[in-house]
């Protein structure tokens, strides 16, 4: 049950808060003579840190046969977790449109729930390619946002077509069987 790739998740859903903590708590006593630079940067480590524990954990999972039931409910949520939290962080300090972030967070919801309405119908609705590509061009976008790097807004907005789009892909998948 507690094998390394669900550690490793439960490690991810630990640091969604603490990155957001340091996104929108800012005057806090504790960052009060900290320059709002440092804290993009440890927000941004934090982030880092978080997306490679994604991939390890299910890279473990699958090459050292650690599957669980637990992970595959850890997994997705750990994901939605840190993108919630980064996208709303940015949203607070306004570097993320607040348009932006409704819409990907509308659709995460909204394919959880199709999710859970396909696993009561005894149906898998699995992860699309696009769904993957989705997923990293929200990380980068994220970590673009955080660092106030160029292009940023332009991958945030890439990262909404990817995600409306990939949404559209499970709705369309899940009524074709």
């Amino acid at each position: 049950m507690f094998n390394l790739p669900n550690i490793l998740a439960l490690f991810r859903i630990a640091l969604a808060p603490l990155m957001l903590w340091f996104l929108v708590d800012r005057e806090n006593i504790i960052f009060s003579s900290w320059h709002p630079t440092w804290l993009d940067y440890f927000a941004g480590l934090i982030f880092v840190i978080a997306s490679v524990t994604d991939f390890f954990d299910g890279y473990i999972a699958r090459s050292w046969n650690q599957m669980t039931k637990l992970g595959a409910i850890l997994d997705p949520l750990a994901d939605k977790m840190l993108i919630l939290a980064g996208f709303l962080g940015l949203m607070v300090i306004d570097r993320a449109s607040a348009w932006a972030v409704f819409l990907i967070l509308s659709r995460e919801f909204f394919i959880t729930g199709l999710r859970v309405v396909a696993a009561d119908e005894g149906r898998n609705v699995a992860s699309t390619m696009i769904g993957k590509i989705k997923t990293v061009v929200q990380m980068i976008a994220i970590g673009f946002l955080l660092m106030n790097w160029p292009y940023a807004t332009q991958l945030l907005w890439l990262a909404v077509i990817l995600t409306l789009y990939s949404g559209y892909e499970y709705l369309r998948d899940y009524y074709k069987d």
